[in-house]
């Protein structure tokens, strides 16, 4: 099967086979800010950005992704330029393990493109769909907010 999208700005033509998730393909083409978590969209581990919404990539089938934008957390920023949500989850500390850390940055960033000023509900709500066993999400919610 084969589809076009957008993946981090660039046109992607990609082969894959039937019952293929977005998250084995973009493991494939060595994209690892995608995590292997539960793989049934519980932990946000393998979040990316879907047409600037938060998805789980492990439930979207590559066969639904014709024409969309695909972004990862490698769309954002650079090593030596980082993304402004990247920095600011460094500031506050809010990077423990590192493991949901890609997950929470792109739930964040979804969220800040729809809502410039979110309340702390607003972020809460953002990032309910990402676990994570490190920070106690106070962190997280403070990189987010603009207080």
């Amino acid at each position: 099967m084969k589809v076009t999208f957008t993946l981090n700005g660039k046109e992607t033509k990609a082969e894959f086979a039937p019952g293929e998730t977005l998250f084995h393909y973009l493991r494939s083409q060595e994209i690892y800010s995608v995590k292997n978590g539960c793989e049934l969209g519980e932990c946000g581990a393998c979040t990316a950005l879907v047409d600037n919404k938060a998805q789980n990539s492990c439930l979207i089938m590559m066969h639904t992704v014709e024409g969309k934008k695909i972004e990862t957390v490698e769309n954002l920023g650079s090593k030596n330029n980082l993304h402004h949500l990247q920095q600011k989850f460094l500031d506050e500390g809010a990077v423990q393990c590192g493991y949901c850390t890609p997950g929470m940055i792109l739930a964040s960033e979804a969220l800040l493109r729809e809502n410039k000023q979110p309340s702390t509900e607003d972020i809460r709500d953002a990032l309910a769909g990402n676990l994570c066993r490190c920070t106690g999400y106070v962190k997280p919610i403070k990189a987010v907010s603009h207080e």
